[in-house]
């Protein structure tokens, strides 16, 4: 009987490796190596590495661009699935774009076409698959706002799910509920609204400036570690209120940036072996050398007790653990 690498060299070729580093794969520039990785080139590659993972009961994992995913310094013994189908096709006011597509590249095709809605996501490092999975957002924007459907692997069918079927929440998705984790998006499509040229691309020009007046693009990081922090009661905020003031945005909108409660914390440049909370933007953490995962998951540690022990946060990952 043919092995599970026999079969993805079968079916793959040279777009599967054994024992690929997944350091060269993931924006943190950390991690040990893959036991399989493939090269997804087209949808029906994501399909057919699935299927050949879960005939072999193989652990499978499927990366994207790499900027959401910490990886152990031992690696995954399992197949990585990179996600590199990247069509886009535009049909009036819709665009669908493939899991593999970077986010910000539909971002620009369709502020180019003068459809408007999707500018923010020009600063979305990742692909359209894991913003989709996690509703990503920034500048007042989120996945959700303009999503139509999004084309699904589920239990072995391709099936298309409407945005209200999503059960779509602050960086939530079903798809992040047990049940629903294994299922793999293939496209998703927008539906956007005609508008001006010029304007659509004057405001990728403005939030491309704001994403490098903000945060650290010269280093090796996951993009932001933690999530906001939503807060439920009154108490909870007024006993934080009586050891530092609240910014009223954040107040309206029941929502503390994290970056600011790590600024508050004077967090900001603490370094644990080679990694380092980034000077301007207390929600990135950097690789600034060799740093390894134990370094960096030392340094959210870190983070997190100080949050809980001197504000009574409890701050949560945003980034994904691979191997551990």
């Amino acid at each position: 009987m043919a092995t599970t690498s026999d079969k993805l060299k079968e079916r793959f070729g040279a777009q599967f490796k054994d024992n690929e580093s997944l350091a060269k794969h993931v924006n943190f520039r950390i991690g040990g190596p893959a036991k399989y990785f493939v090269e997804a080139r087209s949808t029906q590659d994501l399909i057919d590495a699935v299927k050949i993972a879960l005939e072999y009961a193989l652990p499978y994992f499927i990366l994207g661009g790499g900027s959401n995913t910490l990886v152990s310094d031992e690696g995954y013994l399992g197949l990585v699935i990179k996600a590199a189908n990247r069509n886009t096709r535009f049909d009036g006011e819709r665009v669908t774009a493939e899991a593999g597509v970077i986010s910000a590249t539909v971002a620009r095709g369709s502020a180019d076409k003068g459809l408007r809605g999707f500018e923010w996501a020009v600063s979305l490092p990742g692909t359209i698959g894991g913003a989709v999975r996690g509703n990503a957002g920034c500048f007042g924007g989120e996945i959700k706002d303009t999503l139509e459907s999004v084309k699904l692997l589920r239990d072995g069918q391709v099936i298309d799910v409407p945005v209200s079927d999503m059960d779509y929440g602050y960086r939530h998705s079903v798809l992040k509920d047990a049940g629903h984790e294994s299922d793999v998006v293939l496209e998703a499509t927008f539906k956007l609204t005609p508008g001006d040229r010029a304007e659509a691309m004057a405001l990728i020009d403005k939030n491309l400036l704001g994403r490098k007046a903000s945060q650290p693009l010269g280093s090796s990081s996951a993009g932001c570690m933690f999530k906001n922090f939503e807060f439920k009661s009154a108490d909870e905020i007024a006993k934080l209120a009586a050891k530092v003031e609240i910014p009223e945005s954040m107040l309206n909108l029941h929502r503390l940036g994290s970056g600011w409660i790590i600024d508050q914390l004077g967090l900001k440049g603490t370094k644990i072996g080679e990694a380092q909370i980034a000077p301007q933007h207390g929600n990135f953490l950097l690789n600034i050398g060799h740093a390894s995962a134990k370094d960096i998951v030392t340094l959210i540690s870190f983070v997190k007790t100080r949050a809980r022990d001197e504000f009574g946060v409890q701050l949560q990952e945003e980034v994904q653990y691979l191997g551990f």
